[in-house]
């Protein structure tokens, strides 16, 4: 009998996958790649329609198996909070999030339950979540604490924030992430370019103007006196709450034609927006997982950044540096105003950082995170 590494991949057909669906994507897949021998790996899923049965098997071949809970989706999160229903029997179970059967196990038999801690916002931020989001994750992280072999987070500073919350101990390990598949720059790039109306040069932002995530204060950057005038490539939703993007850009001083808007962007046009960018400005005041610079490192692109300590740790000195908490909000916009500025007119600087960055960029692989989870497994 092979040795069974179950990962519940219910996210692959959540109404919107998002950013959790393409980690669970990417890390199984890798978990699959790595499979040791005579092991395999097998799915768990929500009840579902037979067709998101077969999206998730095209999205993830080898896996051994799909076992398809009794509960549909919302159901289940509700049940495995309250530490109920079944789960595939014993074994391996490895939770991509903290969707996952914590309940009372016997490791000495062989059963284990790993589950994964991507941001502790609920306790952080709690206004950015639904309340319902929010009980949910305090109440799973709570079961966690009593019943996880192990919890796995992206980043030593998020495994700092989570500790002073809840004292995992020797049972919180980190496991990197790394960028998309597809992530490439291909023949056709300067095809793409035209299509999607990417200027000669921009600065490029991922984000929502929810305060945290810093896009405002690079509009007021944008707006001081003396920064050059490149236009930016927004990656996200044109409004948040009541405000909205170009409104916000012309309080700031900062023309709505200078501003391009993209979202839902597949690989290949996200690696042509990242790889032709003067410069990828990461704003964050807080941030879990860093895997937005990663990405930004593999395709070489400098890369201005918050000194958030997850945005430090992926860094590692390949990007430039710019303080948030000195100064309140304009203090910040005007240190990124000053990098924005010496990034752009410093050709020897930008093409030192674009070096620095693909260096870095190596650092980071789904391969290395894929071992790392069988050997988590097989060391508890």
């Amino acid at each position: 009998m092979p040795v069974t590494l179950r990962v519940v991949v219910d996210q692959l057909i959540a109404p919107v996958p998002g950013a959790l669906g393409r980690y669970t994507e990417e890390l199984t897949r890798a978990v699959i790649r790595t499979t040791p021998p005579d092991c395999a790996v097998e799915g768990i899923v929500s009840s579902s329609p037979e067709a998101d049965y077969e999206r998730v098997r095209a999205a993830l071949p080898g896996l051994a198996d799909l076992y398809k809970t009794s509960l549909a989706r919302r159901e289940l999160a509700a049940a495995w909070q309250l530490g109920l229903t079944t789960s595939p029997g014993g074994g391996m179970i490895h939770g991509t999030g903290l969707f996952a059967p914590l309940r009372k196990h016997d490791r000495r038999a062989g059963d284990q339950t790993v589950v994964t801690v991507h941001d502790v916002l609920a306790w952080t931020n709690p206004e950015a979540m639904s309340s319902t989001a929010v009980a949910w994750q305090k109440g799973m992280l709570k079961r966690a604490r009593k019943h996880a072999d192990a919890v796995v987070v992206p980043t030593h500073a998020l495994a700092d924030q989570l500790s002073m919350i809840v004292d995992f101990g020797e049972r919180l390990r980190v496991i990197g992430t790394a960028p998309r598949t597809g992530l490439v720059l291909g023949p056709d790039a300067g095809a793409r370019a035209e299509r999607l109306g990417l200027p000669a040069e921009y600065l490029l932002v991922q984000g929502t103007l929810e305060p945290r995530k810093g896009l405002v204060d690079v509009l007021a950057a944008l707006g001081r006196t003396g920064v050059p005038e490149l236009p930016l490539v927004v990656l996200g939703p044109e409004s948040w709450g009541d405000q909205h993007l170009v409104t916000v850009a012309e309080e700031h001083g900062v023309r709505a034609d200078r501003l391009l808007r993209l979202d839902a962007l597949d690989p290949a046009d996200l690696a042509v927006v990242l790889g032709r960018a003067t410069a990828v400005v990461a704003p964050a005041h807080d941030e879990a997982s860093g895997t937005w610079l990663i990405e930004a490192f593999s395709l070489g692109a400098p890369v201005i950044h918050s000194d958030a300590p997850a945005h430090q740790e992926i860094a590692a000195g390949a990007g430039l540096s710019v303080a948030v908490g000195v100064g309140g909000s304009d203090g910040f916009a005007d240190r990124l105003a000053a990098a924005i500025t010496r990034v752009a007119e410093d050709r020897e600087l930008a093409a030192r950082l674009s070096l620095t960055a693909a260096d870095r960029a190596r650092a980071f692989s789904w391969q290395d995170a894929g071992e790392r989870v069988w050997q988590l497994h097989a060391d508890l």
